[in-house]
């Protein structure tokens, strides 16, 4: 099993900044790739980056040029450095992880609990 615990959220003006963190646990064999996802509530799950292990990074156009994804593949975390925040960067933010265990050739996804990010006018 892989637990994912993310950290780093909170209230902030817009304009201001945050950094989310999210460190992967557990029985970790093979992570592939990682990723901050948001949701609003009753809304489905949105994308906002991803980052392949090698450092391929995917943005959401709506955060391209304002958050930067990266990753430290020694220390099993992924960062979201979100700059010039929005009222509309308001959601719950999710962690994923694609992870392989050494019994099987299928990866699987893992989710953190989520953190809130909210961002005033």
């Amino acid at each position: 099993q892989v637990q994912l615990v993310e950290s780093g959220g909170g209230l902030v003006r817009a304009g201001g900044s945050l950094r989310l963190s999210c460190a992967a646990s557990g029985s970790i064999f093979s992570l592939g790739t990682m990723g901050w996802y948001r949701q609003a509530p009753g809304k489905q799950r949105e994308l906002v980056a991803d980052i392949s292990s090698v450092g391929s990074t995917n943005y959401a156009d709506s955060v391209k040029g304002r958050f930067t994804i990266s990753r430290d593949n020694a220390k099993k975390t992924v960062y979201l450095q979100m700059n010039s925040l929005k009222p509309e960067d308001t959601f719950v933010y999710y962690c994923k992880a694609v992870h392989r265990n050494r019994y099987s050739a299928t990866p699987r996804d893992y989710w953190g609990q989520g953190t809130q990010v909210t961002v005033s006018s």
